[in-house]
């Protein structure tokens, strides 16, 4: 794996800096808590056995323990108070598409740093994966400001080597690497295919959120007439005669249509979605979700 980060200029610590310090307000004012609320009590601990009472999940009857008493038993778990939360990041060509003031790659930067704040600050720990078509750069989940410095400016200086896209190499490297369950934001733009099964496993083991980055330009083409498009991770290129009403609206249905699929791909795999649009704001659709995610937990609870 590469640690091709850059040198700390002034001009890049100056970077780090400025949105260090944008979301550490921004995770202080407006959403205090919200994080905390979405995703506390996600692991549970094995503590103890008791006796079974009527009322008791029949699910929880440690059948071993019943055996040998001849009397049944229940496992009794604690909630885990500390969370693995892991930003995985994808950092692919296709990132660097930007029709508005920023790109997808700067876009998902800050968000990333923006989870990672508000991990570290509720005494979490981060850890760092950074991703094309393989991983580039993995940082172990750890505690503490240093720590998150660390991260803050990996994420934001990070030169990748290659400019494909496998979210299915990333979820198997995680796999790999996590040996307890943990929080994952997979941060990408999700244009990538034949990620399903792993998906699928990692959701098992793990609590995964996409948060799926878009430019508007991919569901709208403006009438400029002849339009050379490249995609910038094969580099195939095609010409769009954007003033072809029937095929700009032929590419927009099946860009519509693509999107959707991998949404009901993620719905099928227990993985919830955060859809943020670069030519928006990320704070409205982050704190949506989490407070979704509360009151859905809650919901489940009573």
């Amino acid at each position: 794996m590469s640690d091709a980060t850059l040198p700390l200029s002034p001009e890049v610590f100056a970077q780090i800096r400025a949105i260090q310090i944008r979301t550490q307000r921004l995770v202080t004012d407006a959403w205090a808590g919200e994080y905390e609320s979405a995703f506390r009590g996600q692991g549970m601990e094995f503590e103890d056995v008791r006796a079974y009472v009527p009322g008791d999940d029949i699910r929880r009857i440690d059948w071993n323990v019943t055996a040998r008493a001849g009397v049944p038993y229940v496992k009794q778990h604690r909630e885990e108070r500390e969370l693995t939360v892991v930003l995985a990041v994808d950092v692919s060509s296709s990132g660097l598409f930007g029709s508005v003031r920023r790109t997808k790659n700067e876009v998902a930067a800050e968000i990333a740093a923006v989870l990672a704040y508000s991990a570290i600050k509720s005494n979490d720990k981060v850890g760092l994966v950074v991703f094309t078509d393989h991983v580039e750069h993995f940082i172990p989940p750890k505690k503490g400001r240093a720590h998150l410095w660390r991260v803050i400016r990996d994420i934001l200086t990070f030169r990748p080597t290659r400019g494909g896209t496998s979210i299915k190499v990333a979820l198997e490297f995680l796999g790999r690497v996590l040996s307890r369950r943990a929080v994952i934001f997979l941060v990408s733009d999700l244009l990538d295919h034949g990620f399903e099964m792993p998906l699928r496993l990692a959701a098992r083991r793990h609590d995964i959120t996409a948060v799926r980055i878009t430019d508007p330009r991919e569901l709208a083409l403006p009438d400029v007439g002849l339009l050379d498009l490249e995609d910038l991770e094969s580099g195939r290129r095609v010409l769009v005669d954007t003033s072809d009403a029937a095929a700009v609206r032929r590419l927009t249905q099946q860009a519509e249509h693509d999107r959707e699929a991998q949404s009901e791909l993620l719905r099928a795999a227990g993985v919830g979605e955060i859809r943020i649009n670069t030519d928006q704001g990320y704070v409205e659709p982050l704190m949506r979700y989490f407070r979704a995610r509360d009151h859905h937990r809650a919901a489940r609870r009573a």
